[in-house]
């Protein structure tokens, strides 16, 4: 039994959904960055597959994903770096402050 591509897909779409669900939902800067990575993950994930079903002798998918996955890492610590630093400025890490934070 070959493994077909929407094996893939569904849950690559499911988790893209739950990390835009918890980038609207959540108010944590920490929360919306999960929700943020989730998204970039499930986005990888689509083009490995589609890169494996359209081009199997071809490894470009692959090549962009582990760049994708090698930048995805550099912004989360630059993401991490900068929420530190408000919550060290403004006590608070909730995007609904956005206004207390700007003092």
């Amino acid at each position: 039994m070959e493994i077909t591509m929407i094996y893939y897909l569904i849950p690559s779409l499911i988790m893209f959904c739950c990390g835009v669900y918890g980038f609207i939902t959540r108010k944590n800067m920490i929360a919306m960055l999960i929700s943020l990575e989730l998204m970039l993950n499930a986005v990888d994930i689509n083009f490995v597959v589609f890169n494996r079903y359209l081009y199997p002798e071809a490894m470009e998918g692959m090549f962009f994903t582990l760049f994708a996955i090698a930048i995805a890492a550099a912004e989360t610590a630059l993401a991490i770096a900068i929420i530190i630093n408000v919550f060290r400025a403004a006590k608070n890490i909730d995007v609904a402050h956005l206004t207390q934070m700007k003092h």
